[in-house]
This record gives C-alpha cells, structure tokens and sequence, in this order.
C-alpha cells in the first residue's frame, strides 16, 4: 500500500518520518522500517527536555515554567506515536504491527519513569501549595495539577525502588498483553472464512449482502460467494440467514475467535494472555494498597467505588429482568410456531427477533436501509449540530489519507474553522472491528499559537457495492451518531490545557455521556427527516415506515438490556476478585443470573472483548450504562421544550462539550441539568417502565 512506500519527493530519513501537512499527519511518510529508531530517539530527546525543565524550574515552579513545557514535549510525542497506532489498527499489515509493538515497552518505560519521577512530583507538590497556583492559575490549570499529582500516586511514585522496579515490569508487560490480545482478535477474525459455489444456502440474506459475499469471493479470486467475520457479513447471517445451521457455524466462529475452542482453536488463543493481564493488574493494585483493580480504576471516576457500581448493576438487572424474561416468552413462542425451533440459542435469537420485527411491526432493518445513504444520512447530522450547537461541517480534502475510502471535513463557529475530523467508515480486511473516536489532535495553546483538535471516527459499516452507494442500516446510522458524540466533545472543547482539552480528564464513566446523548436525534421525527432520503428518489422517510420504526424502538429491549449487565457485571466480577478468576468459571457464575438463553459449552466471547482486555474499559464497562443514565436524564431537557431547543443545546454544549475535563464530571452535569442525575428517564427510554 502506497502509506507503506514512502515518497521520496515529500519526505527522506528518519527526520521525516513524523512530518506534517497542514498541521496533520503525513501518513505517506510513515515507514515501518524507521519508526522504532525514530520513536526511541523521540524518547532519548525527551528525557534530555524533562530533565532540564525541573532543573530550570527549581523549588519555585510555576505553570510556565514547568507544566507548560512538559505538555509541549508531551503533545510532541503523542502527535508522533498517534498515527502510528491509528494505522495499526486500520490498515494493519506485519511490518506495521512489529514496529508498532516494537515500541510498546519503550514508551511505556518512559510513562512509567516519568510517572515515578520523585523530582518531578515534587515540583508539582511546589506549585500546588504555592502562592502562584492560588493567585495565577486559571480553575482549568489548576484542574490539570490536580490531575498530575493523583497520577503521580497511581505511577507509583510513594513506592521504594524495589516496589518501583517491579510496578515498571507490569505496566511494559500490560501494554505488550493488550497488543497481543487486540493482534489474535484481528488475525482470529482474518482467518475464517466459508465459500460457497452458490446462493443456496444463503437463502434470506437481502441483495446487499450477497453482493458483498460475491466481492469477498472475487477479492480471494474465488466464484461463488464468501462469507467472513467483518461485521456487516457476520450480522448478515445472523440476521438474515434462513439455514439454521448456518447461524450456528459463523456464531461458533464469531464467538470462539482468538480461544481455545471452534475452526481456529489454539491458533490465535488469548487464554494465557488474559490469565496473566488479571493477575497483573491484580498486583499492580496490591502494590499501590489497593484491594484489587477496581478499586484502583475508580479513583479517576464519577463512582465512589465498587461497591456502589456493583449496587448499580444489580438494581438495573432487578428492573429489567422481568421484561427480559417477556421478550424470551415472546421468541419462544413465536419460534415454536413459525420454525419448529423448541428452544431458542444464541445462533437464533438475532434471526427470530427480526423476523418477529417485521411480523409484529412490518418493519426491517433492509427495509430501512435504501433511505440512510451515508452521505445523506453525514449531511443531515451535520444539520443537527448546526442547530443545536450554532456550528458548520464542511466537506475538504484531506491532506493526506491511509485509504481511498477516506473522507475529511472541516468545523466552523461562524467564519472560524475550529477542528478537523477523518471518517473511515468501511469494513475491510486487516481492519480492527468495531467503531471508535481517537484523537488526532488536541486543542492547546502554545505562547500565540492554537493548536485546533482534530478526530479519527471509524465504523465498519457495510461498502457500497456497484452503483448502489453505501447504504446504512438504521442501527449503523445510531453507531455513526455515537461516534460522532465523542468528535464533538473532542472537538468542541474551548479548553487550551491538553490535559483537560476534549476528553482528556474527564471521568471514565462520563466520556460516554455525549456520545449516547446523540443517539437520540436517530429517534427523532424532526431529525429523521434531515438524515434519511432514498438514494434513488431522495424521499425522506415515509410517515408510516417512521412510525412503526418508533413503535419497534423498544423492541427486546429487556434481552438487550441484560446482555449489557451480563456485560458489565462479568468485569467487576474479574476486577474485584482476591484471586485470578477462571475466566470460563466467571462467565458461567454471571450466566447464572443473566443467562436466559443457554449459550454452548463452546462460547469464549470474552477471548475477544476488547473493551476490557485492549481497550481501557478494564473495570469500566459499567460506564457504558451508567452514561445512558445521564444521556437519558439529559435528552429529557430536549423533550421537556424541543429536540432542537437552542438554549438549551447552548446550554449543552457550554457546560458538557466545551468545559471538556477542567470540571468535575458531575459538577459539569449539575451545571446543565441544575440537579443531580435521575435514573428514571433511562428506564422509560428503554421501554422497562410504562411511564
């Protein structure tokens, strides 16, 4: 690929290997050939800096004098490594990922080092208990000391040299695990396939499908049809799929990756590579005094601890329970009838549950999907900010780009650009699965100098196929607005501290909050009209399709509802332990309150639940339904004047996007709602209460 083959016209050696155009990476110039030398030589420059900003500041610190200098290298770094890990996860190939991995124990060896850095510490104790940080320090700066002190105590800065030593070991080792575990989920979803000479067996998969399915083939330079574990064509079959046996065969694949069970066992397996991140986080825990990893992961979060997030859990799976245990009712009934299915499993209730859809409610998600172009569905949300929020998306050029898929557009507050973002959209091969916001760029401020955020959205929608464009389910067009949430908080920020700009310091278990809170306006008659239009006629949404749309919104909610909780409560069970859990026993122990659907002896999805194992959800998972509490509560502002109320989205956008982490998460959240979070509007949003 052409990101991999670096052009000599517009960058040479080692020095350029972090070049910018336009304030943004040069991917052309990224060569894995150069970037661990470059990075180790990045990190030697570094520590050179880190050392003389202490020396130069003395036992008198001040904001200029040391924090603004150490973001500056820091911004520096992040800016080099950030691309890098971007297109590890997009277009991975071997060279890429050996020299991203490459470099994992050397940056955390320098994160770790500057973390345990008593002068550093120090310095920053000076300024907290100086006259300066009284007088002169903005609420936002002193947010960021703040910050920076508790981080210095989670490096494990207090420790003695030995206990450092070792807390070191850990965390290089933890960065290598979660990189080996995120590179066996790729390389597991990679390696299965199955091909078909014909469509027969893949009777009731919609047009759209089989045409992705014969491009798989073609791409392979096969005839027939191949269906792989990219999600568009996994949900096809589970969706769609009329063979029964069929669902079973790509569940057990989809469900066994990266383990020591299914068509792959042993190949890719993360068993080991889970059983050691457990009980590494378990020491490192230990080692800070704390009981176990949950207790370490509140610290920074909105909860006061476990206990309370565990008291969380419990009452929302009390509550929704009986409604779950409805929707089974109902499958099963309706499976019985329509299929001669005795009993329903895994394999089958995404199958029967659109079938029920469409019999209940006359509706499917292919049924919906002609009218959520995504450049229709892109320009109608851009409309939605721009109501809400007073702000313009435009279309441009990228300056440089990993993939022809690609696209690019700018930010406006009046005549101002004030961010960039990049939508990756497609599933491909050697793509990571799922959908994610990551900064490019934070907004801070150097000396006169502004630098403006910039944001990498990336979804795994299904690709246009011939003339037909890229058409989205309404379930993707939820996923879009999602991401899209956090772009805003990333980008909307007025902050000018890196450590408080965006998303950067903001609770765990509040980053979620305007990413589910956009998920509404997918709900919205009003804004269901800017974001739908036929791709061939350009008709919005027909009344009546919206209609029955809103009166299957709740549909299964109870079975979804409780999936999350099993979820979530699997994640307190394996953080919160004395000793490492068996990740099969705790499986199996949750199961036994939350699995009203028996799953087989073969089911291994937590070998691939990134979330907590690669992807910082680590005892946070609950954060997820935690934040549809405050979206819900928030949204219901909207509900109580009008979706698309400005002062009310100005209120919004003030007191949440923009304060970024210089506040308290809940004190950002009681300066919008002007009270505390109410549960209740997250149970009548998700239909488990009748008023």
């Amino acid at each position: 690929m052409k990101i991999f083959v670096p052009d000599n016209n517009r960058c040479s050696g080692v020095t350029e290997t972090f070049a910018e155009i336009e304030g943004l990476p040069n991917f052309s110039c990224i060569d894995p050939d150069e970037i661990e030398d470059a990075i180790k030589k990045l990190l030697a420059f570094n520590r050179e800096e880190v050392a003389g900003i202490v020396g130069r500041a003395g036992d008198d610190p001040t904001w200029d004098s040391l924090v603004a200098p150490l973001e500056e290298i820091d911004d520096r770094l992040t800016k080099s490594w950030v691309p890098i890990s971007h297109l590890n996860a997009v277009v991975n190939t071997d060279a890429l990922r050996a020299a991203h991995d490459g470099c994992l124990v050397a940056l955390t060896q320098y994160s770790t080092e500057l973390g345990q850095s008593q002068p550093l510490y120090d310095a920053y104790k000076n300024l907290r208990s100086s006259k300066t940080y009284d007088d002169e320090l903005s609420s936002a700066q002193k947010k960021v000391v703040d910050n920076a002190l508790i981080d210095f105590e989670l490096s494990g800065v207090g420790l003695d040299e030995q206990t450092k030593k070792r807390f070191a070991d850990i965390s290089e080792r933890l960065a290598v695990l979660a990189s080996q575990f995120q590179n066996n989920v790729l390389d597991a979803s990679d390696a299965w396939t199955r091909h078909f000479d014909g469509p027969d067996l893949l009777g009731g998969l919609p047009d759209v499908n089989l045409a992705i399915a014969a491009e798989a083939a073609r791409t392979r330079d096969l005839d027939g049809y191949v269906v792989t574990l990219e999600m568009p064509s996994y949900a096809a079959v589970m969706d769609h799929a009329e063979d029964r046996e069929l669902r079973r065969e790509v569940h057990e694949a989809y469900v066994t990756r990266s383990s020591d069970r299914g068509p792959h066992a042993n190949t890719f397996d993360n068993t080991e590579i889970m059983t050691e991140t457990l009980s590494l986080r378990h020491e490192k825990a230990r080692l800070l005094g704390y009981g176990n990893y949950a207790e370490l992961s509140v610290v920074k979060k909105m909860t006061d601890g476990p206990a309370e997030i565990e008291a969380f859990l419990e009452n929302l799976l009390e509550r929704s329970l009986p409604t779950a245990r409805e929707d089974l009712e109902e499958l099963s009934a309706f499976a019985i009838e329509k299929y001669g299915i005795d009993e329903v499993r895994p394999w089958d209730t995404r199958f029967l549950s659109e079938q029920l859809r469409q019999e209940k409610y006359a509706i499917s998600e292919e049924e919906l999907r002609p009218y959520f172009p995504l450049e229709k569905v892109l320009t109608g949300m851009f409309e939605v900010v721009e109501r809400l929020y007073g702000i313009r998306v435009q279309r441009a050029i990228a300056p440089d780009h990993w993939h022809d898929d690609v696209l690019f557009f700018e930010i406006f507050r009046d005549q101002d650009r004030i961010a960039r973002f990049y939508v990756d959209a497609f599933a491909r091969p050697h793509k990571q699965g799922g959908a994610w916001m990551n900064d490019c760029r934070v907004r801070r401020e150097s000396g006169n100098f502004l630098q403006l955020p910039a944001a990498f959205l990336t979804c795994n929608f299904t690709p246009p196929v011939g003339d037909v464009p890229a058409l989205l389910t309404h379930s993707e067009v939820v996923t879009l607005f999602h991401e899209f949430g956090h772009g805003l908080h990333h980008m909307l920020t007025r902050q000018t501290c890196a450590a408080v700009s965006g998303i950067n310091g903001v609770s765990w278990d509040a980053v979620e909050l305007p990413s589910q809170f956009m998920e509404n306006w997918c709900w919205q008659a009003e804004s269901i009209d800017l974001i739908s239009g036929h791709w061939q006629t350009h008709d919005p949404l027909p009344e009546a399709l919206l209609k029955r749309l809103l009166e299957a919104r709740n549909f299964q909610s109870g079975l979804a509802m409780v999936r999350q909780l099993e979820f979530g409560l699997l994640d307190m069970a394996l953080h919160t332990s004395q000793e490492t859990l068996d990740p099969v026993e705790a499986m199996l122990d949750v199961r036994k309150r939350t699995g009203l659907v028996r799953s087989p002896e073969y089911d291994r999805f937590l070998w691939a639940f990134g979330h907590i194992f690669s992807g910082g959800y680590a005892a946070g998972y609950y954060s997820y339904l935690w934040s549809e509490v405050l979206s819900a509560d928030a949204f219901a502002a909207f509900e109580e004047i009008g979706v698309f109320d400005r002062r009310t989205g100005q209120r919004f956008l003030q007191e949440i996007l923009e304060t970024g982490g210089s506040k308290d998460a809940i004190d950002s959240y009681k300066a919008f709602r002007g009270r505390q979070p109410d549960p209740s509007a997250l149970m009548r949003h998700k239909g488990l209460v009748t008023t």
